[in-house]
């Protein structure tokens, strides 16, 4: 009800009238006998007087009546382009209120209501910039409007969104090729130093064989060179004690 008294009021505020002549139903006209007849035939075929001119030009003119034009519409529905001068001006003002609004990326739709003149503005926005206003008359209509910009909205995001998927991606493969290529050097560092390393090892261990073969044999020559002193020492001590005289037990 509330759609059909807004544009039957838009109808009557802008649109042009015509007027339309109301045509009245012929009067019946009685039936006679056959006398009755020829005396309206025999009036017929009389002279007209002054008298009958006047009767005639008397009766009522039939009433005109205001038929309201209903404005173009589209899909039905009162929406036009709107002056974007004007919107700009009632947005800058702050006169506009904001009753939806969306955003993807660059793309940005608002529907406003302009609470004044009771109007519905269904704008879209590329980067910050005003790319097409439209007007409406009813917010049924500005709905359908604000989906329809909203879909496009979408539909021109969807490279944008894919950019920054990609962008993303490619971001996080490099990140992983860095680190990968990081944990490679490590490992390779690693390896070179435990190769290093265990050639330090394996030298070590050869030349401790070698030492130690070594001081085993000086060991095994000290020891005979003192088993010799021994010896040396005990024949010694058994020749100077042959000098010594036997005495006999108390």
């Amino acid at each position: 009800m509330k759609t059909f008294l807004n544009r039957r009021h838009a109808a009557l505020a802008g649109g042009p009238s015509h007027l339309v002549a109301v045509a009245q139903a012929p009067r019946p006209v009685a039936r006679g006998s056959a006398a009755e007849s020829s005396t309206e035939s025999a009036a017929d075929d009389a002279p007209v007087d002054d008298t009958d001119i006047a009767a005639e030009s008397s009766r009522p003119v039939p009433t005109l009546r205001a038929v309201a034009v209903v404005p173009t519409q589209v899909n039905g529905r009162p929406v036009r382009i709107a002056d974007g001068n004007e919107f700009a001006a009632l947005a800058a003002t702050d006169e506009l209120t904001t009753f939806r609004q969306f955003r993807s990326f660059d793309y940005a739709v608002s529907l406003q209501f302009h609470a004044k003149e009771l109007t519905y503005y269904v704008a879209l926005h590329q980067d910050g910039a005003l790319w097409r206003a439209l007007k409406a008359s009813d917010l049924d209509a500005a709905g359908a409007v604000f989906r329809h910009l909203e879909d496009q909205a979408t539909r021109l995001a969807d490279g944008e969104a894919r950019r920054a998927q990609l962008l993303a991606m490619n971001e996080q493969l490099v990140r992983q090729i860095e680190e990968s290529e990081a944990l490679a050097e490590r490992l390779r560092h690693d390896l070179q130093r435990h190769t290093s390393q265990e050639h330090l090892v394996t030298a070590r261990q050869h030349q401790i064989r070698k030492d130690v073969a070594q001081l085993e044999a000086q060991r095994v020559a000290a020891q005979a060179q003192l088993n010799k002193a021994h010896r040396l020492i005990h024949q010694l001590s058994v020749a100077t004690n042959e000098g010594v005289p036997h005495l006999p037990g108390r």
